[in-house]
């Protein structure tokens, strides 16, 4: 068994981006991983199409593509396609690995379906968190209202009372009580 390629999960995660909803990467970034041409890696995507429906693999528009370029702080700004780049769902860059076949293609290919992996239980620990802050706000929204009547009500009965400056006991009538 070959020794898997490390690849920082950091730049993985750099290299997935979020397009018409989905989690992709993009095709010059997929070659760039597999050691080969992105010329090359569309041509075999091209020779073997049938394995790639709609949801494996999207054609970006020119438009689409400025506006990934413009997220992407590698590429210059006066950078511009020349063809329309093809991006990969996850789905899609598993398939990659039965059309491109090399060694370091099938290392590279586990190492972003864990990266793809890391980030799916990321959103959803996040959508957890989301979801008791949300249950939390609900049981909170009708205690205003008590606590508004504890307040106005409750609280100055628990106040104890301002003390009185009449003398409690007997008086004697008397003005001077010196005897």
């Amino acid at each position: 068994m070959t020794k898997l390629m490390h690849i920082s999960n950091e730049y993985l995660e750099q290299k997935i981006y979020q397009i018409r909803g989905q989690k992709v990467m993009l095709d010059s970034d997929l070659a760039e991983l597999y050691g080969v041409e992105t010329k090359r890696l569309n041509e075999q995507v091209t020779r073997n199409i049938e394995r790639f429906p709609d949801d494996f693999m999207i054609q970006l528009t020119f438009e689409e593509a400025n506006n990934l370029r413009s997220q992407i702080a590698t590429l210059p700004t006066e950078s511009h396609f020349r063809h329309k780049p093809r991006v990969f769902t996850e789905h899609g860059i598993l398939m990659l690995s039965s059309v491109l076949r090399s060694p370091q293609a099938v290392q590279v290919n586990i190492e972003i379906m864990r990266a793809f992996v890391r980030l799916r239980k990321v959103s959803l620990s996040y959508a957890d968190i989301a979801a008791k802050i949300e249950e939390i706000e609900s049981r909170l929204a009708g205690h205003d209202d008590q606590f508004k009547i504890f307040n106005e009500i409750i609280l100055p009965l628990l106040e104890a009372p301002a003390p009185s400056k009449r003398k409690i006991g007997f008086k004697s009538g008397k003005k001077d009580d010196d005897a």
